[in-house]
Parts: C-alpha cells; structure tokens; sequence
C-alpha cells in the first residue's frame, strides 16, 4: 500500500496529482499531516503544497474539462466528505489520462458521485443565499449567523459582497469557526476567540441586547408581523414547509424567534 501525506488542503491535492505523476507512483490512500499512519503499509510519501506544482496541474483539467466540471471539483472539496479527496484524485487522473472529457461520463462511479456531492453541495449553497439573516450591530456592522453541513461560507461571498456593497458585513460559519468581513472596500477572513465571553454571539448566532442597535429589535418585529401576515393558515403545510426551509436553519431566521 502507498500513502501520500499532505496537508489537507486543494492546492495540496493538485500538488499530490503532481507528484504521483511525476515519481509514477499512485497512492492507494491519502492521509491528513499528523494522522497516524495504519499498521501496514509499503511506502509513506509526505507531500508539500507547491503552487506551482499545483497551479500545473490546473491548467492541464482546463485542457480537458468545462468551467462548470472545474467548479464541481472545488465545491466536492469543500464537502468535507471523508474519502472525498481520494475520490477527486482518482476523477483528476482519469481525467487527465483520458483522450476526451468524462466529465458527462456516469457509467463511471467516481464521475457519478462526484455529481450527486456536488448537487449536494450546490443546494446547501442556495439554502445560505434564502436562509441568511442579518442582526445590525450598535456599530453599524451587520452580522449574519449560519451553520451549514458543508463548508459553503467561501461560495457565497461575492453575491453577499455585490448585493450589501454599500454595507459593513460579517458571515459566520459557527461550526467551523471562521468567517468574512467586508469593510466597504474590501472581503477578508476571520476568526476569532470564542472563549471570550464578549463574543457568545459566535457561539449562539444572537447579538446580545448591548450589542445590538437601538433600532434592530423594532426591525425584527415588523419582519415578524410581515412574516405571519401573509401567511394562509388555510394552506398550512407543515411537512412541505420543513422541506423548502429545513428545521435546522430555524435558529438563526428572525421570523421563527419566539
């Protein structure tokens, strides 16, 4: 058995097709940097991002995929699915040994669950674009809580960005515990400390009322009303109501706040 170690990231993964190719050795496994590695195996080769290694290897899936497929492979990554980033590796070579594209090729296995990842992935990204909402902060920053099942956060900032350009805003991945700030000018990452008492609104997604400005709360309310207002109760339908805005999101929506 051959393992390649590398540090669990995209650009790492590219560097790892990279390298197969070029010792024409091809792992049976890939491990995170600082798993432990299994009781058998024949060869452990520890792999380091290089940009350009990996920026080689994109150009060549540019050659033989669409823009669409090429997506596909970033947002399958950030599924965070165990065993995804062997099953990237092995469509990465396919791909790139096979004389046309198998990008609409699901006889394959690996090229079909990919597809079915993706679509995955892809609905958790629009349920972010329908289910954010923002609390005003006293400072005028407006904050956004979300949790999602996949790591959608980075996939959702440019709409975020053109649609709020005239707003100070952040987006916070509460489970993965980072997030992206605009300042008007410009969108970076953040993390930050949540052991700190001052910031438990990282932890519940709900600005505390010292946090919060003057207006907000009188704000939330009239979305309140608008929300039951123009709902008919006659047309009630509970089942279908949780399968357009899954239960999961309610905690973080205004409209369902007590």
């Amino acid at each position: 058995m051959v393992l390649f170690v590398y540090d669990y990231s995209f650009e790492g993964l590219l560097t790892v097709v990279f390298e197969a190719y070029a010792r024409k050795r091809f792992p049976d496994a890939l491990l995170r940097e600082g798993c432990p590695l299994p009781l058998f195996y024949d060869e452990a080769i520890t792999v380091l991002t290089d940009e350009g290694r990996a920026g080689r290897v994109w150009n060549a899936l540019k050659k033989k995929l669409s823009p669409m497929a090429l997506g596909c492979l970033s947002q399958c990554w950030l599924s965070e699915r165990e065993g995804v980033d062997l099953l990237l590796f092995r469509y990465m070579r396919k791909t790139i040994d096979a004389r046309m594209s198998i990008e609409t090729n699901f006889a394959d296995p690996d090229v079909l669950a990919l597809s079915r990842i993706w679509k995955k992935v892809n609905a958790e990204r629009i349920r972010l674009l329908q289910f954010v909402r923002f609390q005003r902060a006293s400072d005028g920053t407006y904050f956004g809580a979300l949790e999602p099942d996949y790591n959608v956060l980075p996939l959702v900032v440019d709409h975020f960005k053109d649609r709020f350009a005239d707003q100070r805003w952040l987006l916070y991945d509460i489970r993965r515990r980072y997030g992206f700030y605009y300042d008007l000018h410009r969108v970076e990452e953040v993390t930050f400390d949540t052991g700190d008492e001052r910031e438990q609104h990282l932890i519940t997604g709900l600005l505390r009322d010292t946090m919060i400005a003057d207006d907000e709360r009188f704000f939330q309310q009239l979305w309140k009303a608008y929300f039951h207002s123009i709902c008919i109760r006659e047309r009630l339908n509970p089942r279908k109501h949780k399968q357009d805005m899954p239960v999961r999101y309610w905690k973080y929506l205004t409209e369902k706040q007590p």
